[in-house]
């Protein structure tokens, strides 16, 4: 019999409001270094350790963004590297880790998962719901800035750490350009920008 090599994929979650080129070099440098597959961009549907403090972009805005975003590398790159994913938006509620990788592991029986987290929020991978569940059922990693150390999962926590470009670009300081009315050429795909202004998304002129 032929042996099966399980598919190796990666999830990147995230609000993406506005999805930016460091998120896309964060999803292509380890999708390289890990040999992945697929990289899946998963949108969040409710962020809710974001939206208890401050307002967030609907999330079918924040999905467009991702799909023009992941359209415009992949045709850059001449092939489909990356995926958008609106999985936690068709299940609607809070978005949740735990749910997200439980259906993906039901969905692609076999697969190995990779979910993707900066080493800005590492430390704090404890406070998610049901984080014994994330280390069952995906290899953590850790995206870090090449040239600084970041934080870490909890003790115990096993992880790898990638090394990503040093891209200086949040998503805060995009939505305060666009409202200001300051240069975003660059931070993000042109197909992005112009969705952003098509929709007067963060203030912006239509």
């Amino acid at each position: 019999m032929e042996e099966h090599t399980p598919q190796r994929v990666g999830v990147f979650g995230g609000t993406f409001d506005p999805v930016h080129s460091g998120h896309l070099a964060v999803a292509l440098e380890v999708r390289h270094r890990l040999e992945l597959d697929r990289m899946l961009l998963v949108v969040a549907n409710d962020p809710w350790q974001k939206t208890v403090f401050n307002s967030v972009t609907p999330a079918r805005f924040r999905f467009e963004m991702v799909r023009a975003a992941v359209a415009a590398a992949n045709e850059t790159i001449g092939a489909s590297v990356l995926e958008a994913s609106d999985h936690e938006i068709r299940r609607g509620g809070r978005t949740c880790t735990a749910d997200t990788l439980a259906a993906l592991d039901a969905q692609t029986g076999g697969t190995d998962l990779f979910v993707v987290v900066g080493s800005d929020v590492a430390a704090s991978l404890d406070t998610w719901e049901r984080p014994e569940e994330v280390q069952r059922l995906a290899t953590t990693v850790v995206a870090e800035r090449a040239g600084s150390v970041g934080g870490r999962p909890p003790p115990g926590w096993e992880h790898v750490v990638v090394e990503a470009p040093a891209l200086e670009v949040s998503s805060t300081d995009v939505r305060n350009r666009f409202r200001n009315g300051r240069p975003v050429l660059g931070l993000l795909p042109t197909p992005v920008i112009d969705y952003v202004r098509s929709n007067g998304l963060y203030g912006s002129p239509r």
